[in-house]
């Protein structure tokens, strides 16, 4: 009997185990954010971020997100620069950001989707120039 107590325990633990660690739908969206950076190599100054947002199921573009980019430096005591980016073509957004100085940046994208999603993406440029 306290076998198959002690069965019965471990196997509902591991049930609500299960369900507690899945993803809860709208939790993360399926959105895939792409990237390209110019110049490159990178280097201190202005430079240009296209992005794509689609959907990752269907690969539709996703228009109509107000994007906003992030970029810090990879060690502690910069100040992070902004960007706003702005809509050209269905899904595909264009900013400007500037790096404040050479080194290892990592720059946060942060979009809110027309229907209330959002999103989150960090990205690494590495070895901006100062040249």
């Amino acid at each position: 009997m306290t076998l198959r107590l002690s069965l019965s325990t471990l196997l509902c633990a591991a049930v609500l185990l299960g369900f507690a660690c899945q993803r809860k739908a709208g939790q993360e969206p399926a959105v895939l954010v792409e990237q390209e950076i110019s110049p490159q190599p990178p280097k201190v100054g202005p430079a240009v971020f296209n992005l794509r947002l689609s959907d990752a199921a269907s690969s539709k573009p996703l228009s109509g997100a107000r994007v906003r980019l992030e970029g810090n430096m990879t060690h502690a005591g910069m100040t992070p620069v902004f960007a706003d980016a702005t809509e050209g073509e269905p899904g595909r957004y264009r900013a400007t950001l500037d790096f404040t100085m050479g080194g290892d940046w990592v720059v946060t994208v942060r979009a809110a989707l027309p229907d209330g999603r959002k999103v989150e993406r960090q990205f690494d440029v590495k070895g901006v120039r100062a040249d």
